[in-house]
C-alpha cells in the first residue's frame, strides 16, 4: 500500500528489494512527492485568497494615503483623506493617535496630481489648442 504512490519504475525497484533490505530511494521519493503536494496545496490556497480579495474591494477608494513623513527611528506622522476629511495621525507601533482633522479642501492637492492650468482648462484641451496654434 505504501508503494502505490511511486512511479512505475520505482515499483519494479522496490519488489526486487523485497528481500528486506531498506529501500532508501522510494522513502525519499515518497517523501519527495508528499512534501510537493503540500507545497502545491498551499500555492494554490494562496492563489485562491488572493482571487477572493479578503474584502479590499470596498475599502480601497474611501481611504486614501495622503502623506508621511518620519518624526523617529520608528514613530511616523501620517496624512490620511476619508471621505472629505483629512486625518493627521502620529503612527508608533502598536499605537495610533489621531492628533488633528482638516477638511481636504484646506489642503493644496495631493502629490502625483496635476495642478490646474491658466484659465481653468484640463491638460487634454490645453494641449488640442496649443496644437492647432501651431504653424505648420
Amino acid at each position: 500500500m505504501r508503494l502505490s504512490l511511486l512511479p512505475a519504475g520505482l515499483l519494479a525497484s522496490a519488489a526486487a528489494a523485497a528481500d528486506g533490505s531498506l529501500d532508501v530511494t522510494g522513502s525519499v521519493v515518497q517523501m519527495l512527492l508528499g512534501l510537493g503536494l503540500i507545497v502545491g496545496l498551499l500555492i494554490a490556497s494562496l492563489h485562491l485568497l488572493k482571487r477572493l480579495g479578503a474584502g479590499t474591494g470596498s475599502a480601497a477608494g474611501l481611504i486614501r494615503l495622503r502623506g508621511a513623513t518620519a518624526v523617529g527611528p520608528r514613530e511616523r506622522v501620517v496624512l490620511v483623506e476619508v471621505a472629505d476629511k483629512v486625518l493627521v495621525l502620529g503612527v508608533a507601533p502598536g499605537r495610533v493617535t489621531p492628533l488633528h482633522t482638516l477638511d481636504a479642501a484646506d489642503l493644496p492637492p495631493a502629490p502625483g496630481t496635476a495642478p490646474p492650468l491658466p484659465g481653468g482648462k484640463d491638460f487634454q484641451s490645453w494641449l488640442k489648442q496649443t496644437l492647432e496654434r501651431r504653424p505648420r
